[in-house]
């Protein structure tokens, strides 16, 4: 399985969280990742995102295909996030479109076994792959990309 956990691009300041909307530079942030994702990730894949307006707006710019998640929501936990992408086993990949804290946490928990307070970019994808060794579940970091180094 390929997991790819996508943090929402930049967006607007608001009192109501769920409605936030991106910002020009957001859509510039989320415009550039969603073009290197189309020229680096094998089709088909699948999108899970964050009910939020922010998330939507930022998969949006890759695809207009994707299952909304509102265990996945801001305040959302590792086990939320993991759960929605069928970790470790679903089949092909599984684009995960989030907020902060809960993303940085579960890119801790897979590669080092236990949530941490790590922080991802606004924009930012971490791609991990699982793979099986000696009998063994093993998690891969394939990749760590912010759209400022597109």
């Amino acid at each position: 399985m390929e997991l790819i956990l996508w943090r929402h691009a930049d967006a607007e300041d608001g009192m109501n969280d769920m409605a936030r909307q991106l910002t020009g530079k957001g859509h510039k942030q989320a415009e550039k990742m969603a073009d290197w994702l189309r020229s680096h990730v094998a089709q088909p894949f699948r999108v899970v995102v964050s009910p939020a307006v922010r998330t939507r707006e930022t998969a949006d710019y890759l695809t207009d295909k994707y299952d909304i998640e509102p265990m996945i929501a801001p305040g959302g936990s590792v086990a939320s996030i993991l759960t929605a992408a069928g970790w470790p086993d679903a089949k092909g990949t599984v684009i995960v479109v989030g907020h902060q804290p809960a993303l940085g946490a579960a890119a801790a928990f897979l590669l080092a076994g236990q949530e941490m307070p790590w922080s991802i970019k606004k924009s930012a994808i971490w791609w991990l792959s699982n793979r099986v060794r000696l009998g063994e579940h093993q998690t891969v970091l394939r990749c760590s990309l912010t759209a400022d180094m597109l």
